[in-house]
């Protein structure tokens, strides 16, 4: 660790987020459960495949068009345990909460983890509250953790992608995190622009039904889109390119990262997901994907290849090739 002191970019989910994983956290917890860096833990009980995750969401501002930090912390980690090849089944929920904060606020937000939760289809079974003084914490933060089983013939991870695989993107990218921004800051513009937080474990489901030749599956939230396939690159050891044509994106969505200077390749998504699938059947999972109501805009995206193992490439529109790095610096924090 070369930093003294904790910054923002610790929880970018970036280098130097990926840097304190590796550098302090595996060392004192080691294990092969937590070395698998998936977004849960996969491990067996008597014979029967299960995936544990937790997350905890401090997103700014807490109401947002979309959704609000409720409904965004439970469908985060039904997300994350969908992740894993895993059918969600139940959650649970921490609330840290400022002295203050509005009663009416917390009922709103406490009625929409309910809704999130019926219709991802998972039961919330245990919890806990805590209220700090005034100036504390800033208005109210969220952890859920959650637990589901994997059914049989399922396996996928982060290191299980393999040369020839198609990379399919389950729709339009940083729809998340320019709505969180632009309401942040107040902006207006003609066009609304909307969170696309949504739960994304029936889609799974419809995936695995069109095959189980699914490698890797990926909810590219913190550090977005580029991040994720980075992190995805090394654990494979496999190199990665991409077309920037074919990554879908909406229009204002693109017109707000090009004012603000951000790009969205690295724009948190709460309501996408990446899928590494073996060539022959990328068809029919493509075609799952889009019988979704959360899928209709998804796409190939690219493929897995033999060349600079570790790296992820892409093809731009006028035909040149750049390197695609993790997310360096806090493009914008407080995201989720």
């Amino acid at each position: 660790m070369k930093f003294d002191k904790i910054l923002l970019d610790h929880g970018s989910g970036g280098k130097i987020s990926h840097s304190l994983t590796a550098e302090m956290m595996l060392p004192i917890f080691d294990n092969p459960i937590l070395s698998d860096l998936n977004d849960g833990a996969i491990f067996d009980i008597e014979g029967l495949r299960l995936a544990f995750s937790t997350d905890t969401y401090t997103v700014d501002p807490i109401f947002f068009p979309g959704g609000n930090i409720g409904d965004l912390a439970i469908y985060g980690t039904v997300n994350d345990i969908a992740m894993c090849g895993a059918v969600p089944l139940f959650l649970s929920v921490g609330l840290l909460i400022e002295e203050g904060f509005s009663i009416s606020d917390l009922n709103i937000i406490v009625k929409q983890m309910g809704r999130a939760a019926a219709k991802a289809g998972v039961k919330v079974v245990t919890g806990d509250t805590k209220v700090v003084p005034k100036g504390a914490a800033d208005k109210i933060y969220i952890n859920t953790s959650g637990v589901g089983v994997i059914p049989d013939g399922i396996d996928v991870g982060s290191s299980r992608a393999q040369i020839g695989d198609k990379i399919i993107l389950s729709g339009t990218i940083a729809d998340h995190g320019v709505t969180v921004i632009t309401q942040r800051e107040g902006m207006t513009f003609e066009s609304t622009v909307t969170s696309d937080s949504s739960p994304l474990n029936h889609m799974v489901a419809k995936m695995f039904t069109a095959s189980k030749k699914i490698r890797v599956l990926r909810d590219p939230t913190r550090g977005g889109l580029g991040t994720s396939l980075n992190e995805i690159a090394e654990k494979s050891a496999v190199g990665i390119k991409i077309y920037e044509d074919k990554i879908p994106i909406r229009d204002e969505v693109a017109g707000i990262c090009e004012l603000l200077g951000f790009d969205p390749l690295y724009l948190a998504n709460e309501g996408k997901l990446i899928a590494f699938v073996a060539s022959e059947d990328s068809t029919k999972v493509l075609e799952a994907i889009r019988s979704d109501d959360f899928g209709k805009a998804a796409t190939i995206i690219g493929e897995v290849v033999v060349d600079s193992p570790g790296q992820v490439f892409l093809e731009t529109r006028i035909g040149g090739t750049r390197i695609v790095d993790m997310l360096t610096g806090e493009q914008l924090p407080r995201i989720c």
